[in-house]
């Protein structure tokens, strides 16, 4: 069965020096603001976005950009992977108080 919902998407990276999660924004530039990103509806469209922000790659600006799918509402852009979500939240998978690093190792 074919799914009839429409494909949207939008470009991610991450910024080289400091490795924060970062959404395209046409026609302004990068943004953390997962909910300012451009959506595109089409693949071709989405496709040139991509093909477009490798510059940024060749200037050592960010690194990794890709497409994500991302559902539409009347709230705005959603993603729809939970690894997207928990990026868009900018929250991390971890807790830095808790392991190893957080005291020093025994002698």
């Amino acid at each position: 069965m074919a799914n009839d919902r429409p494909l949207n998407q939008m470009v991610t990276a991450q910024w080289l020096l400091g490795g924060e999660s970062i959404y395209w924004v046409a026609g302004k530039g990068w943004s953390d603001s997962f909910a300012e990103a451009t959506v595109y509806a089409d693949q071709a469209t989405a496709d040139a976005a991509l093909a477009e922000v490798q510059e940024f790659v060749k200037q050592r600006v960010i690194v990794g950009p890709y497409l994500i799918e991302v559902e539409v509402d009347s709230d705005g852009p959603k993603p729809t992977s939970a690894r997207e979500r928990i990026r868009a939240a900018h929250n991390a998978t971890f807790d830095i108080d808790h392991g190893s690093w957080t005291a020093r190792i025994a002698d």
